[in-house]
This record gives structure tokens, C-alpha cells and sequence, in this order.
């Protein structure tokens, strides 16, 4: 399978675009700047959606805020091109965040026909998801820091030859490395386990079945990704460090990373992939018409084969043949997953789009976790704990999870742990978004229900409500064209996030640069 995905993100692309025979290519041509200034301030925390699926620019801290220059040149720009360039500088200069200077975006790319090459960091949206109402994907978020990669892609659904324009294909392959070791140093304070020099592997393949002239669609995709390689510190509760592991890195990390292969210093007898592997399969249904749009969608997410194939061999041999797998099967259930329903009314004012989410991560494969001995022939391979890792600290950047925001990060602890201490809970969701006069406006509602993790289950299930509305006035006339002022005000109530309320006040200006 990740072969499949790995040459569905670098085939070549056959169909053509038009010539470039029209005018040379102008390289500074189409340079979109940003300016933008943001404050918060909260009573307790910065509540959950004030601080949630921004990429990782945000802050906890009751009072806390940013100054935002970026300059970019979007491939987009040569869209009738077959080949094209682009570039992008996003600096933040922030108070009361993890860093005193935040490099958000660095990144240079070049297309020719559909296939796309970046290197550098840059924020990639979520897929098969709204990027502004949705809760989040549960592999390939949006809520933490970029991680700087070398990333091939097919950007956009790119029509197979001989099906009619019916079939259609987009996906991505990514090498990278994680930057926030330091952060994990501070965090930890070195007493308890951090990494060190973190590889970041990521792959994903969206296939799509539909004809334009036709209004059903369906996109089935897959989205992979793994940490690797690195040393990782594992650090007793007395402040003593008993064991600093040496990851497999390099060319053969990254192979083992592409293929799930290869295994990990403390697994013995009892192989696994290497590094921390997880990813979704995910499944999007699509009606489209004239005035309006409604979508289906699931997101499932997976740690191992258990969830990933729902199938794996239970069955051990006897004697000296007690490690040898033979044909027993354990089938796992399918309990675990994001289901979303989308409503676009595409010529709506008061109210555009509505995005309905439950999501459910309680099953984990069950309760039961062991590996066979020479006593035992069977292996159950249940306690998952998503997001969590022995090695490494989890699916987490900067102290934010690199997926879905529900699951509570990191940053979140106040004891200097990097785990993800509540894994295990259900929650329905609603946004709802629109225009009422001249301000557009956003409502999002969350409500969970969570029990800790199978490790460390809290003593009595934990509730929690986030709410958050933001308005935002655009002004198209001059001198201010291009300006805009955004408010939101935002609360969280229960166990698990605690009380907090907050409001966020934010100026941006942003247009083509040379143009007024």
C-alpha cells in the first residue's frame, strides 16, 4: 500500500496546459503581501477555538498576541503556464508565545505541467474537509507549526487518461524535520522524555470518481505519516536520564518510514514498524448543484495494522516456533472515526455554510494489549493510545497535535509531560458561517465527553463545552481597501479544558503588492 500511495504522488502527469509561447514567464509578477496584528486576552486560558487550527499561531497565555508580515508568490499565479514558480516569507513577531520569533513560512516551489516540488515550510489546508468550520483532521491538520519538508505533489485532481475525465487523482509525498526540540527541552526541563533532531515523513493519495456534468462524486484518499529517527531521552521521574536511544535515520529510516518496515531499539523479539507510524483512511460523498452543495464524509484514524487493515494474525506457533506467526486471525471493529455531513448554499448571505461532526475515539482496538510468550500463543493488539508514543512525544509540534484539536495537546500540561492526556472521548460539533449585512460572521459549538487514555483513565468521565463566534468587516472602497478588522470572543467550560473565556481583536491589510 504505501508503494501504491508513493507512485500515485510522483506519476508523472500526461495531459497539457496551455503554452508558455504568450509572454515571458515575470518572476516578481503577482506578489501577494500581508500585514496583520493580533491580540488576546482571556480569563484563564485562551479558549479552544481562539487558539485552534491556526497552524500552530497561538498562544495559551491569558494575555498574549503578534505582529505578521508575509510576502508570496502562489503558483497560481502561472496557471495557464506549463511550467511555474513560486516563493513565500511569512515572519511573526509574537509576545507571550513559545518563541520570541516565529518563522511561519519560508518556502520556495516549481510546477511543470501538475506536478509541484516545494521545499521549505508552508501551511498545507486540511483535505476532503471545510478548513474553517471542521473540528479537524485526525491525521494532516492544521493546528500545529509547518514542519520545513521537501515535498513532491499533485496538487489538484488531475484527470486519468482514458476514463472519460471520470477518474481523477491528487496526492503528495514528504521528507522533513521537526524544529522543536529546544521548545521540548524547556518544556520538559529535561525531566521527563523529549527528542532530539526528529525526523517527519508524510504521504497521502485522494482518488476521485465523478464527471463534472454530473452531480455525484465520490473521494475515497488515504493520508500517512510518521516521526522518526532522532534521539529520543527517556527520563525516569527522578530526573535521571537511564536511556538515550539512537533512531534510525538517514536513507534507511526513510525507507522504513515510506514502507512500515524496520523496527525499534526496545522492541526485542516483538517487531514493529519503526518510529511513530499513524495516518486516516477517509471517504468524502459529494451532491452538487446549481444553488446548492451537501456533503458525507469519514475520517478514520489509525495507529497500527489493527485499525488500518482491521485484520492481523493472532495465531503464535509452540516450542522453540512460539515467536513464528501462523494463520490465526483477529478481526477489530470499526468504532472509531470523525463523520461529517457539509451544507453549501452557494448563493446564501445570512447563512453559507453548515458543517455537522461526531467523532468518536473510545474503541482503540479495546482495552487489551500483549504480545505472545512461549506460554501464551496469542497477540490482541488493542490500547492504541493515538497521538501517543514510548519513543517519541506523540503526533505533536511545539506542543500542539498535528491533527485534530479535540484531542487535548500537550501544551495543555502543566506538569512538563508531552503526552496527550485525553485521547479517549466522543463529541458532536456544529459551525455555521455567513453574511449578515456588511460583517461575515462564524459560530462554531463543541461539546465532549472524555475519559482520559486506558493508561491513565480518569476517575469519572470528564465534560467539556467550547463555543466561539468571530465577526469580521472588510473594507472594499478606498483609502482602506484591502483592510479588514476581525473580533471573536470565545469560552471553554468543563474538566477537561478547564473555564476559560477570551476575546481576539485582529487588523490585517493585505492585497497585490505595487497595487492599490
Amino acid at each position: 500500500m504505501p508503494i501504491i500511495i508513493s507512485l500515485v504522488s510522483v506519476m508523472p502527469c500526461l495531459s497539457q496546459t496551455p503554452d508558455d509561447k504568450a509572454a515571458p514567464l515575470q518572476p516578481f509578477e503577482g506578489l501577494e503581501y500581508l500585514w496583520e496584528a493580533q491580540t488576546s486576552v482571556a480569563d484563564g486560558k485562551t479558549p479552544l477555538w481562539l487558539n485552534a487550527n491556526k497552524h500552530g499561531l497561538s498562544s495559551l497565555e491569558e494575555a498574549n498576541g503578534y505582529v505578521r508580515a508575509s510576502l508570496t508568490r502562489p503558483l497560481s499565479t502561472d496557471s495557464a503556464r506549463r511550467w511555474g514558480i513560486g516563493y513565500g516569507l511569512d515572519m511573526v513577531v509574537p509576545f507571550h508565545y513559545t518563541s520570541d520569533v516565529v518563522v511561519q513560512q519560508a518556502f520556495a516551489e516549481v510546477r511543470w505541467l501538475h506536478g509541484a516540488l516545494s521545499v521549505g515550510s508552508k501551511e498545507y489546508p486540511m483535505q476532503l474537509k471545510n478548513n474553517t468550520l471542521s473540528t479537524g483532521s485526525q491525521t494532516l491538520g492544521i493546528n500545529a507549526r509547518p514542519v520545513p519538508q521537501v515535498r513532491l505533489a499533485l496538487t489538484d485532481y488531475w484527470a486519468i487518461p482514458f476514463t472519460r475525465k471520470w477518474v481523477h487523482l491528487k496526492g503528495h509525498l514528504a521528507f522533513g524535520m521537526m524544529t522543536d526540540q529546544q521548545w521540548q527541552k524547556d518544556f520538559t526541563h529535561q525531566q521527563s522524555r523529549y527528542t532530539e533532531n526528529t525526523q517527519f515523513h508524510s504521504k497521502a493519495g485522494y482518488l476521485k470518481i465523478g464527471n463534472a456534468a454530473k452531480p455525484l462524486s465520490l473521494e475515497l484518499g488515504i493520508e500517512m505519516a510518521s516521526t522518526f529517527g532522532g534521539k529520543s531521552y527517556l527520563v525516569p521521574g527522578w530526573g535521571e536520564i537511564v536511556e538515550m536511544m539512537e533512531n534510525q535515520g538517514g536513507l534507511r529510516g526513510m525507507r522504513n518510514a515510506l514502507m512500515l518496515g524496520g523496527s525499534d531499539q526496545d522492541e526485542g523479539v516483538y517487531h514493529n514498524a519503526a518510529g511513530n507510524q499513524l495516518g486516516s483512511w477517509m471517504v468524502r460523498a459529494n451532491y452538487d448543484k446549481e444553488k446548492w452543495r451537501v456533503a458525507a464524509y469519514i475520517d478514520h484514524f489509525f495507529e497500527d495494522h489493527s485499525q488500518l487493515y482491521f485484520l492481523g494474525k493472532s495465531g503464535y506457533g509452540k516450542g522453540e516456533h512460539w515467536n513464528e506467526r501462523t494463520n490465526g486471525l483477529m478481526r477489530y471493529s470499526l468504532k472509531d472515526m470523525l463523520l461529517g455531513v457539509e451544507l453549501n448554499l452557494k448563493n446564501g448571505t445570512w447563512l453559507k455554510n453548515v458543517v455537522l461532526e461526531y467523532i468518536h475515539t473510545k474503541d482503540q482496538s479495546g482495552p487489551l494489549y500483549h504480545d505472545n510468550t512461549p506460554n501464551l500463543p496469542f497477540k490482541i493488539s488493542g490500547i492504541d493510545s493515538y497521538y501517543n508514543h514510548s519513543i517519541f512525544t506523540g503526533w505533536q509540534h511545539w506542543g500542539q497535535v498535528m491533527g485534530n484539536p479535540l484531542y487535548r495537546s500537550p501544551i495543555y500540561n502543566d506538569d512538563g509531560v508531552i503526552d496527550v492526556r485525553d485521547n479517549r472521548f466522543e463529541a458532536f460539533h456544529l459551525g455555521v458561517d455567513g453574511r449578515v449585512q456588511s460583517l461575515d460572521y462564524r459560530l462554531m459549538a463543541t461539546w465532549q465527553n472524555g475519559v482520559g487514555t486506558y493508561m491513565n483513565p480518569y476517575t469519572a468521565p470528564h465534560h467539556n463545552v467550547s463555543i466561539m463566534a468571530d465577526c469580521a468587516y472588510s473594507f472594499k472602497q478606498r483609502p482602506l481597501r484591502g483592510w479588514q478588522l476581525k473580533a471573536a470572543v470565545g469560552m471553554d467550560a468543563g474538566g477537561i479544558l478547564g473555564h476559560n473565556y477570551g476575546l481576539q481583536l485582529t487588523v490585517s491589510k493585505r492585497g497585490l503588492l505595487g497595487k492599490h
